[in-house]
């Protein structure tokens, strides 16, 4: 596991987050079903990752929490710049007008 720059653990120096392998895990994924989904991961880390979480719950959850912390406040300052209502009726309005 390895932090990147903007504080977001990945495995094995993939683009595959902790949070990614910790969800499938806690869904009822084996690490053998986490690298058929994503290839790009070692098997080796995938249980790696496992037993960390396994032997220190309490420091990924912490983890975890905060991550989705900042998913929110990211959410919302983008909801707050680009208003998401009517996106779909202007998306297929600009649709329309391109086949004409």
């Amino acid at each position: 596991m390895a932090v990147d720059v903007t504080g977001v653990v990945r495995i094995g120096g993939t683009r595959v987050t902790l949070e990614t392998v910790i969800a499938a895990f806690k869904d009822g994924a084996t690490a053998e079903e986490v690298i058929q989904q994503y290839p790009s991961v070692a098997l080796a880390d995938v249980y790696s990752v496992i037993g960390h979480y396994l032997r220190h719950p309490e420091e990924i959850e912490t983890y975890l929490q905060k991550r989705q912390a900042q998913v929110d406040a990211v959410r919302k300052q983008n909801e707050a710049r680009f208003d998401p209502q009517g996106v779909r009726d202007r998306l297929l309005a600009r649709r329309a007008g391109m086949k004409a």
